[in-house]
């Protein structure tokens, strides 16, 4: 066991100074059989600590209901780390932006109007009090003074940026203490006044987040902090995408200049990214500042090891620049062969409508329900209702969130897009089902849209009638079980001889397979599909989009397998060459608006 406190200017590890040279790794953003690979990548860059947030919406999904295994196992993690021969930092929030969706606040949270997030209200207070006592659980045991890596433990997230309650903090300070953890306590904001000062109390150590001019926002937090230690805990060495905009880099030359005065400065310091990783599922988050922005899948970040975990230009520049500061081990990373590259066909398709009904369960009502209100908290649904109108008419929602495909019987009429705030659309004469297909493209991470419900917002008119008597359906894609009897049952349908179809018309599942000498790291290339998600192995690795940036989905290489292999898609639009092509190495420049 050892002894971590604070002491005047310095962090003391058993007494002596100790200077932290932390990096992020967000466990719940690399397979877990990947965490000793990217842990070890982390101390041979010259760090000692590894940082990691902690997803509230993702271990507790459902109030009561706890998952802290496989990718959400954090005492693994924690143990990972101690094995390598460093230290820890956790982050648990509640709050934790991260571009993760809605911010790691569970959408459960925001289904009582009572709830008052992120302050001193009763609703709230109690669920983040549960929430933290099963976390800090956790770490308790794994702090350094019990003999694990837990240097450092966070209160909340950037809060001067949000309120200023401190009630709030002080119960969030108390609740921390109350469960064990010994360590010290420590805040995070930018280097503003006004932030650092609402953002943090007496007795907890003040931390600032920047990515440049490390002199001069080193200086206002000692404005702030008059003593204790110096450190960015959030030195954000590049940037996250979202879909339709342009891949973000950032200049290895000039980050490394700023992390070199940042520690001549004496500062610590958390690097934001070390490695980035991957919005697996349904994951990603969202901006929202006038137009809607959803987070591609691929957290790549531009860090120093890229979303696949091999080194960048970035981290030979870090680790020269690190070498200059302190000790660094002699050894360096391997670096990878290419993946694999090579093309498969699809062999099996099923339309969407066709199974639908076996992934859930309707739900009948007069009034139009958001998926909230469902209890459905990511992904897609179906809305369903019947017209019957003689002359165009126009089909009206309050608000659509967050893209709509609209169909008349089994024809596609239109799409309904957020992000062009597109909320209507004029239909041809119709008599039928009309049904609305909804993607959940991501909740706001960052600002007042926080906990916003999906799916559609009512009213719905039709030609400025309301239209009622609502059939919903949640599609619950946890198991692709059901899709694959259906998948089955349509190759057996095709006979002995195994029918490629042509094109892919969406929406619709589709399935290829393909053999592996081993286990290994792929990129699949989306560029010839439209928009969806994709599954290998039933493991979710997320949405692609023609839009870009993201041209290629990581493939984890434990979610491989030697031998025959899985690959199921849902492609939302259209597909015109029934391929899936893995490339040799993952692609993330593209844009095309």
């Amino acid at each position: 066991m050892s002894t971590f406190e604070i002491a005047g200017d310095d962090f003391l590890l058993d007494g002596r100074p100790h200077r932290i040279l932390s990096g992020a790794i967000h466990y719940f953003r690399v397979h877990p059989d990947d965490w000793a690979d990217r842990i070890r990548k982390a101390r041979l860059m010259g760090l000692n600590t590894v940082e990691t947030y902690v997803p509230w919406n993702a271990h507790e999904p459902r109030p009561g209901e706890w998952a802290a295994e496989g990718a959400l196992d954090l005492a693994r993690f924690l143990r990972t780390v101690q094995d390598e021969g460093m230290h820890a930092i956790v982050r648990p929030g509640p709050y934790i932006c991260a571009e993760w969706d809605n911010g790691g606040l569970p959408a459960w949270l925001f289904t009582d109007p009572t709830v008052g997030i992120r302050r001193s209200e009763p609703v709230f207070l109690a669920a983040v009090t549960a929430f933290l006592e099963r976390v800090l659980a956790i770490v308790r045991p794994l702090q350094v003074t019990e003999g694990g890596p837990v240097l450092l433990v966070q209160v909340e997230n950037e809060y001067g940026a949000y309120g200023d309650d401190k009630d709030y903090l002080r119960h969030l300070v108390e609740v921390s203490r109350g469960a064990g953890i010994t360590v010290p306590l420590t805040t995070v904001d930018q280097p503003e006044p006004a932030m650092l000062e609402n953002g943090s109390l007496p007795g907890l150590l003040k931390t600032a987040s920047f990515g440049s001019r490390s002199r001069e926002r080193l200086a206002t937090l000692r404005e702030h902090q008059p003593t204790g230690p110096l450190m960015c805990s959030e030195f954000w060495d590049g940037w996250f995408d979202h879909w339709g905009a342009h891949h973000h880099t950032t200049s290895v030359e000039q980050s490394a200049a700023d992390l070199d005065e940042l520690l001549a400065l004496g500062a610590s310091v958390n690097i934001y990214m070390f490695h980035g990783g991957t919005n697996f599922g349904f994951t990603n988050g969202a901006n929202d500042k006038g137009v809607y922005q959803p987070i591609v899948t691929s957290y790549d970040y531009d860090a120093p090891l890229d979303e696949a975990g091999e080194p960048t230009e970035k981290f030979w520049a870090f680790r020269d620049v690190i070498a200059k500061h302190a000790p660094v081990p002699a050894e360096e990373p391997v670096v990878a062969a290419a993946a694999p590259a090579f093309s498969v066909p699809f062999l099996d398709a099923v339309p969407l409508f066709a199974v639908a009904a076996k992934l859930g369960d309707w739900q009948h009502t007069d009034d139009l329900p958001t998926f909230d209100a469902l209890g459905h908290y990511a992904g897609f649904g179906l809305y369903r209702t019947e017209i019957d109108t003689t002359e165009p008419a126009v089909l009206e929602f309050g608000e659509v969130r967050d893209r709509a495909y609209v169909f008349v019987g089994s024809t596609r009429v239109g799409v309904l897009a957020r992000d062009h705030h597109d909320s209507a659309i004029t239909l041809s004469p119709s008599r039928g089902t009309l049904t609305v297909l909804v993607e959940d493209q991501g909740r706001v991470d960052y600002g007042p849209r926080i906990g916003e419900p999906k799916g559609l917002i009512g009213p719905v008119r039709l030609n400025g009638e309301g239209l009622r008597r609502w059939s919903v359906l949640p599609l619950r894609l946890p198991s692709l079980d059901a899709v694959r009897a259906e998948l089955d049952a349509a190759g057996a349908a095709d006979g002995a001889v195994e029918r490629e179809p042509e094109r892919l018309a969406g929406p619709v599942f589709a399935r290829a397979v393909f053999d592996l000498e081993e286990q290994g790291t792929l990129f699949l290339d989306t560029t010839g599909w439209g928009k969806g998600v994709a599954w290998i192995n039933g493991f979710n690795l997320g949405r692609y989009w023609t839009r870009g940036p993201q041209e290629t989905l990581h493939v984890p290489a434990p979610v491989t397998r030697a031998g025959r292999n899985e690959l199921v898609i849902l492609e939302l639009e259209s597909a015109a060459d029934a391929t899936a092509a893995f490339v040799s190495e993952p692609r993330l420049g593209h844009t095309d608006f």
